[in-house]
Parts: structure tokens; C-alpha cells; sequence
């Protein structure tokens, strides 16, 4: 055997027993395949490499995120935080339970909401652009709209093909997170002002499984722009459109009180505007009622009235509670 033969033999030898041979200078042909293949080496699984160095499997776990920490990298808004509201309190101020004995409010609400649900789910007299989208209002404060806006959302949390989100809206005065027993927290104005990443950062799921509630949030100066602007506008057709079976039931603030109420009536499908009975007159109900003339559905809902059917049967509460469709009197 030559001494080229003995040489070439031994530096086989020594590639086999894993020794680093370099390069010699000038062998620039080498140079990208032995980078290929350093490549490929730390790459593949550990079930393709054969003797990885020992100083260099260290390295690549270092290099690679274990799954838990992707887990905890995911956006927090992915699950919303759930509340439990006390459903048997709440019954003792007159809101309505999906799991309460039936009650006569209970009877007249599944009566209000009959065509409202229609005219979401495009089941009425014509379709409805954004139909699902309800807005609650008053002309004055005091007028029952938020007791209103709870009890229509609970309402249809009852029923079998529906879910429903009740967004507390009247952010100048927020009343619906308070009076479900709950404390305030980020809501509809953070998301709008980018404070929040989405939606589902905000929501709260609830023990009533068909009821979301938004929050109104941190309220702002700005309030009414927010409202107005493309980023709510935006925000309205995912709300609207994301789950067809949901229905959204906005507390808005009163139509003559604030600018907030008229700017968010022009986003909605329907708006019903409470009206006390012997308390709201005839005029405020007219200016009511223009302020929101381009919502393409407008109903009027009694509250507090005290009249009663022929055969007995009547719309009182013994919480001073009654709900009807109708107006009567100059002071109705």
C-alpha cells in the first residue's frame, strides 16, 4: 500500500471516529456542503441523528420553545372570565330568572320579545340590516330602560335556538354591571380606544349559559366619537355577524339627555324606547322618536302601566312593574 493509500485510509478512519478533518483552503466546492449538512444536523428530530455531538444537543433545546411556553404566549382574550351572578337576589328586585317558577312579568316579556326575535333572525315583515343588533333607550332618565334592557336580555338567554349578549352602553352613566351585583371592569370604551387587543378580552360569561354581558368600560371624554368612528362601526358588523344565532341587546343612555344614544341608534337593526306610564309626556316621546327616525324598526314599550284586560288579567308587578305595547293618556 502506498503512502497516499495509507494516508487516504486513516483520514477515513479519523471522519468515522467522529474527528473535525478542516478544509484545506483552497477547497471552496467543500465549504457549502459541509454547511448543508450542519444545518440539516440541527434541525432533524433526535431519532434522525446519528451521535450527535455532546456539546451540541444543549444547544438546540435552547434554541427550541417548549409547547407550555407557547401555551402561555397565546393572547389572554381567547377565554373569556366568567361571573356568577345571584340569580335568587336579583328576583327579589323584579328581574327575571331563566331558572324562577313562571311568573306574569316573565309572561309579558316572552310576549315583548316575540317580535323582536323575528326581526333578528330575518323571520319578519321585511329583513332587517343588522336586525339582531337591539338598542334600549328612554327619553328621560328614570324611565326603566336598564331594568328593561336586563329583562329582555334574560328573556331570550331562555330560549332554545338563541343566545344573547347584554352590552351596558350608556357609558356617560353605566348602571347594568351594578345592578346584576357586579363590580366594574374593562369593557366596550377600552376596546374602541385599543386599550384592550378584542373583544373577548372584556366579555363575562355568566351562569345564565346563553348570557354575555360587555361591560361599558373606562369612561372617556371622547365617548361620542368613539361611538362614532369607523373602529365602532367596525366592531358592530363582527358583533352582528360573528354568531347568526346571537341576538345583542344594547342599554343605551336616554335620546334626550346625551349625543351617545342618537350616534349609536343610527348602527342599530331595532330600538325600543321605554316610556313611563302618567309620567313621560306626549312631546318628549315625539322628540324621542325623531332623534332616531333612520333606525329602520322603532317600538314603544309601556312601562309601569296600570290597566288591565277585560277577562282580569292585567300587566301589574308587585315591584310596580308592567310592560305593554301602547300609549294612552297626555301623560302616559
Amino acid at each position: 500500500m502506498s503512502l497516499i493509500e495509507q494516508a487516504a485510509k486513516r483520514l477515513e478512519q479519523l471522519r468515522r471516529a467522529g474527528v473535525d478533518i478542516p478544509q484545506p483552503a483552497g477547497d471552496t466546492a467543500a465549504e457549502p456542503a459541509q454547511a448543508d449538512s450542519t444545518v440539516a444536523t440541527s434541525l432533524a428530530p433526535p431519532a434522525a441523528v446519528t451521535e450527535p455531538p455532546a456539546a451540541a444537543t444543549p444547544k438546540v433545546e435552547e434554541q427550541r420553545t417548549p409547547p407550555s411556553a407557547v401555551a402561555s404566549a397565546a393572547p389572554t382574550g381567547m377565554v373569556s372570565r366568567r361571573v356568577e351572578l345571584d340569580l335568587a337576589t336579583l328576583a327579589t328586585v323584579g328581574l327575571i330568572s331563566p331558572d324562577a317558577p313562571r311568573s306574569q312579568l316573565a309572561d309579558q316579556y316572552r310576549v315583548i320579545k316575540r317580535p323582536l326575535i323575528a326581526n333578528a333572525m330575518g323571520r319578519g315583515a321585511a329583513p332587517i340590516r343588522r336586525g339582531n343588533l337591539i338598542m334600549v333607550t328612554s327619553a328621560l332618565p328614570g324611565e326603566g330602560k336598564s331594568f328593561t334592557a336586563i329583562n329582555l336580555a334574560m328573556s331570550i338567554a331562555m330560549e332554545l335556538d338563541n343566545t344573547v349578549m347584554l352590552v351596558d352602553a350608556d357609558v356617560p352613566k353605566p348602571s347594568v354591571l351594578k345592578m346584576l351585583g357586579l363590580t366594574a371592569s374593562a369593557g366596550l370604551l377600552d376596546v374602541l380606544t385599543n386599550e384592550t387587543s378584542t373583544l373577548s378580552d372584556v366579555l363575562l360569561r355568566t351562569n345564565v349559559e346563553k348570557l354575555t354581558l360587555l361591560p361599558s368600560g373606562t369612561q372617556h371624554q371622547r365617548a361620542t366619537e368613539f361611538l362614532a368612528s369607523e373602529a365602532m362601526i367596525a366592531l358592530l358588523d363582527e358583533m352582528a355577524n360573528r354568531y347568526p344565532d346571537r341576538i345583542i341587546i344594547f342599554d343605551s343612555p336616554p335620546l334626550l339627555m346625551t349625543t351617545e344614544a342618537r350616534v349609536l341608534a343610527t348602527h342599530m337593526g331595532q330600538v325600543v324606547v321605554v316610556v313611563r306610564a302618567e309620567s313621560t309626556t306626549k312631546n318628549d316621546v315625539k322628540h324621542a322618536l325623531a332623534a332616531i327616525d333612520s333606525c329602520p324598526v322603532k317600538l314603544l314599550l309601556l312601562n309601569q302601566a296600570r290597566a288591565s284586560t277585560q277577562d282580569g288579567y292585567g300587566y301589574g308587578y308587585g315591584y310596580g312593574y308592567g310592560y305593554g305595547y301602547g300609549y294612552g293618556s297626555e301623560r302616559s
